[in-house]
């Protein structure tokens, strides 16, 4: 009741209070009224509960927990999805062929060429070995308006005994070579008939050698030792002994290496071009070459340099001679992009017999036979892949060369007592000169498929020579590019294209009257050689095969006054066996 009484008063408080606010926003002239209070009002304040910020709840069924029990119905979907079994795809694999120890191959052609090879090779036991290889290749000339014999012969043979073991390996070579090659180039019209009939044109070169090679499983990686002897069918001889032991160790993980070099040559020759002496030269070069492997992540260092003392026998200065030695790479993108340079110097020895490898038509009378002072090659490139299967190369250098060999035609005396073969203009001399050499060389491989390759590269350079006019028969550009094509298991066919530039030597002859005739320069015509062939893999042993070489039938020259055989056609087969 008295709650009840209390809540009754405040509703009237409010609503009267409610009428007031609503009566001012009516009219704001509340005007005048007189109260009159009969007793004064004694208001209370009756007790409130407060609120608890967390209440406490004292109701058992709030307080239980309930516990619910699921009951899953299942039932069967019907579906008509049958999932297929997993099959391995077919991986074209190539039947293994088998490989065996031996072959030979005979083929002939235009022009009487004839070539032929025979290789053998056979297990003496476990671990030793017996290999030999005869080759020969010939023609019997007939180029175009070539007045002279221009027939060759090249046969050589080569044997081999060695043995391979976990610890060591070495074997013993022995060899010999026969060629012969005729001075053919004779200025057209130069000479009257009378004179060409006396010509004995064929020069005749012979190599023996003997040599070796030892690797062991320790600091002494490998040792290679050969010696040969070289001569013509003019009294000229030449000796020559190389001996190049390797060491090879590591100290701190980082890898040393230690490469030694012997190499000693003498030789002479009969006469000299006037046939007035003959002539002996002979050099000792000994070199020692150490370095040192850094490798730190992508990059990796070879530093070394070289020591090398050339003491002369004959004719010539002893020299001690110190060269750089330092190589370097950086991988800037995986094996996509490849940086690399060096700086290396090296004397390199000369030979008779490298001299006639390089040019068959030099005479037998050189001046000297030299080492070159190669005083620095300074280079820097790029390699590496624009794909999976393409391959670049791009490189820049420059060259120092102190004593480079240079091919240059001989002069025709009118009035020398020699009359040899080579004597008429037809033959070449060595010499010897300082040339700096800039050249940049680009190469681009691509294996498209496994049935498909191709290949082409270039060089171009640009010489400066000291004391000669020129650098004498050093092309300024060479190209090559070749094409390699699998059509079906069993036919295959290639193609190769070479391009030579221009090349610079010099026509001289001195007469019985004075003045003498002015030197004339000699610019040999660029030119280039397309090659192909093809073959049919008959069975596992027997492959049939044509070449074409110099398919545009250029009548060029590769050296001064040498035009080279036109269209050459070669049809052979080759056949595998074993023992």
């Amino acid at each position: 009741m008295k709650k009840t009484f209390q809540y009754t008063i405040a509703a009237v408080l409010f609503l009267g209070s409610f009428q007031k606010t609503t009566a001012q926003k009516k009219d704001d002239n509340i005007g005048t009224e007189v109260v009159n209070v009969v007793k004064p009002y004694t208001p209370t304040i009756s007790d409130a509960f407060k609120v608890k910020e967390t209440p406490t709840l004292e109701d058992d069924d709030t307080s239980k927990k309930e516990n619910i029990q699921y009951n899953i119905f299942s039932f069967p979907v019907a579906s008509t999805f049958a999932p297929a079994k997993g099959k391995a795809a077919n991986v074209d694999k190539s039947p293994d062929e088998k490989i065996f120890s031996n072959y030979m191959t005979l083929a002939a052609g235009n022009y009487g060429a004839i070539n032929a090879e025979l290789f053998v090779t056979e297990n003496i036991s476990n671990t030793d070995y017996f290999g030999g290889m005869l080759r020969h290749s010939s023609s019997q000339g007939g180029i175009k308006d070539v007045v002279l014999d221009d027939k060759f012969f090249n046969t050589a043979l080569d044997l081999t005994y060695g043995s391979r073991t976990k610890a060591m390996s070495w074997n013993a070579d022995l060899g010999y070579k026969n060629q012969v090659y005729n001075w053919y180039g004779i200025y057209p019209g130069f000479l009257p008939d009378a004179t060409i009939a006396t010509i004995d044109e064929q020069q005749t070169y012979q190599t023996l050698y003997v040599g070796g090679r030892l690797g062991l499983d320790n600091i002494l990686k490998e040792s290679t030792l050969k010696f040969s002897r070289f001569w013509d069918a003019f009294g000229s001889a030449e000796n020559r002994f190389v001996a190049k032991p390797s060491l090879e160790f590591d100290i701190v993980e980082q890898k040393i290496k230690a490469d030694f070099v012997v190499d000693y040559i003498s030789g002479s020759f009969d006469q000299n071009f006037d046939k007035t002496a003959s002539i002996k030269y002979g050099f000792t070069n000994v070199g020692f070459q150490p370095s040192i492997k850094i490798h730190k992540d992508d990059l990796t260092v070879n530093v070394g340099v070289g020591f090398f003392y050339s003491a002369a026998q004959e004719a010539g200065e002893s020299k001690f001679f110190i060269y750089p030695q330092v190589t370097g790479s950086y991988k800037v993108v995986g094996d996509l992009m490849i940086f690399y340079a060096g700086l290396e110097g090296t004397l390199q020895q000369n030979s008779y017999h490298d001299f006639v490898q390089e040019n068959f038509f030099v005479s037998p009378t050189l001046l000297g036979v030299a080492p070159t002072d190669q005083k620095f090659d300074i280079y820097a490139g790029l390699k590496g892949k624009l794909a999976s299967s393409v391959s670049y190369n791009i490189r820049g250098s420059y060259k120092n060369e102190e004593g480079k060999a240079l091919f240059k035609s001989n002069i025709y005396n009118n009035f020398n007592a020699n009359t040899d073969g080579y004597t008429y203009a037809n033959s070449f001399d060595v010499v010897y000169d300082k040339v700096k050499t800039l050249s940049f060389f680009g190469e681009l491989k691509a294996d498209f498929s496994k049935n498909v390759s191709f290949g082409i590269n270039g060089t171009f350079s640009s010489y400066s020579a000291d004391a000669e006019k020129e650098a004498w028969n050093l092309p300024a550009i060479k190209l090559a590019t070749t094409l390699e094509v699998n059509i079906t298991p069993k036919w295959y066919a290639g193609t190769s294209l070479f391009f030579v530039g221009e090349r610079k030597d010099v026509f001289r002859q001195s007469t019985v009257t004075l003045p003498f005739p002015e030197d004339q320069n000699i610019t040999l015509k660029s030119y280039f050689d397309l090659n192909a062939h093809v073959g049919y893999k008959f069975s596992e042993r027997m492959t049939f095969f044509l070449k074409g070489n110099n398919l545009a039938n250029q009548n060029y020259e590769r050296w001064f006054n040498y035009p080279v055989q036109g269209l050459q056609v070669l049809g052979g087969a080759s056949y595998k066996f074993d023992f």
